[in-house]
C-alpha cells in the first residue's frame, strides 16, 4: 500500500479538488524522464495498474481531448477513434499538449487543465478501488476515488486498452 505524505505542492489540480471537498492523497517521487507510470509505481510501491496516466490527444480535426490510461497499457486510437466518432486519433506532440493543459508534459494532470476538454477513460480504471494520477507537476501523483473523474471531469468510460 502507498505510503501518505505529507502535503507537498498546490497545483490548479489539488486546488480544485480542495474547492470540490474530494478527498485525496499525495505522493512525491524522484521524475525520471521518460519513466512513466512503471517508474511511478516502482518508487511509491503501487500497483502500475492503479497509476493512471493522462494522455492528451487530439481527433482528426485537430481537436484535443485526454484519455486516462492504465499505466500498463497502451491506447489503440483506432477503437478509441470508432467510439468518439472520429475518423482518427493520435497524440499531440508534447509542446502542443503543454499548450492545451497548462501542464508540463510528465506533469499533467486530467483535473485544471487550461483549456476545456473531452475526458475518456478507460473503463476498467473506474472499477478500482483507488487510482493515482498525476497532480499536475512532475514527480507528483494523487490517490483518489475514481469516482472523482466522472464526477468532477464528467469523464466518458471508453474501451481502447492495449496491452502494453
Amino acid at each position: 500500500m502507498a505510503r501518505r505524505e505529507a502535503h507537498v505542492s498546490e497545483t490548479p489540480a489539488t486546488a480544485l479538488l480542495r474547492r470540490h471537498g474530494v478527498d485525496f492523497s499525495e505522493h512525491a517521487y524522484a521524475y525520471v524522464d521518460h519513466g512513466g507510470a512503471a517508474e511511478a509505481a516502482r518508487q511509491l510501491e503501487l500497483d502500475v495498474h492503479a497509476v493512471v496516466k493522462t494522455l492528451v490527444m487530439q481527433d482528426d480535426k485537430t481537436r484535443p481531448l485526454i484519455v486516462l490510461m492504465h499505466g500498463d497499457r497502451s491506447v489503440s486510437t483506432k477503437n478509441l477513434a470508432r467510439q468518439i466518432g472520429a475518423k482518427s486519433v493520435e497524440a499531440c506532440r508534447p509542446e502542443v499538449a503543454q499548450r492545451h493543459s497548462g501542464y508540463q508534459v510528465g506533469g499533467t494532470s486530467p483535473f485544471a487543465t487550461r483549456r476545456s476538454m473531452p475526458v475518456y477513460v478507460e473503463s476498467g480504471v473506474l472499477d478500482m478501488a483507488r487510482i493515482y494520477v498525476n497532480g499536475g507537476r512532475r514527480g507528483y501523483l494523487l490517490g483518489i476515488a475514481p469516482s472523482a473523474l466522472t464526477g468532477l471531469l464528467d469523464a466518458r468510460p471508453v474501451q481502447c486498452a492495449l496491452h502494453d
